[in-house]
């Protein structure tokens, strides 16, 4: 099976940074897209970045120029690296891969971390 596992949320001041990782393990065959979900109390989850194999980048409107996002795909691992947090970003944040199993090599499934919580205080 596959393991997504998150790591490096905590509680911060506003204007102050974080960065997260996830770490996939298991009978990994190919890793395709990777990126980071969050959601809020109350709210739905949303996109915050995505990143392609090949280091092509996508973002939330909301986190333009403060976040970035980045891979090692030789160790299966993706970042996000969070600047001038604001209270708005609090919430947990997910890591979701899209991944083929040595089990089913032609075929991507997407998976998910349990969830790192991050918050901002004012």
């Amino acid at each position: 099976q596959v393991q997504l596992v998150e790591s490096g949320g905590g509680l911060v001041q506003a204007g102050g940074s974080l960065r997260l990782s996830c770490a996939a393990s298991g009978s990994i065959f190919s890793i395709n897209a990777m990126g980071w979900y969050r959601q809020a109390p109350g709210k739905q989850r949303e996109l915050v970045s995505t990143i392609t194999t090949g280091g092509s980048t996508n973002y939330a409107d909301s986190v333009k120029g403060r976040f970035t996002i980045s891979r090692d795909n030789a160790k299966n691992t993706v970042y996000l690296q969070m600047n001038s947090l604001k209270p708005e970003d609090t919430g947990v944040y997910y890591c979701n891969a899209w991944i083929a199993t040595l089990q089913a090599m032609r075929t991507t499934t997407s998976y998910w971390g349990r969830g790192t919580q991050v918050t901002v205080s004012s």
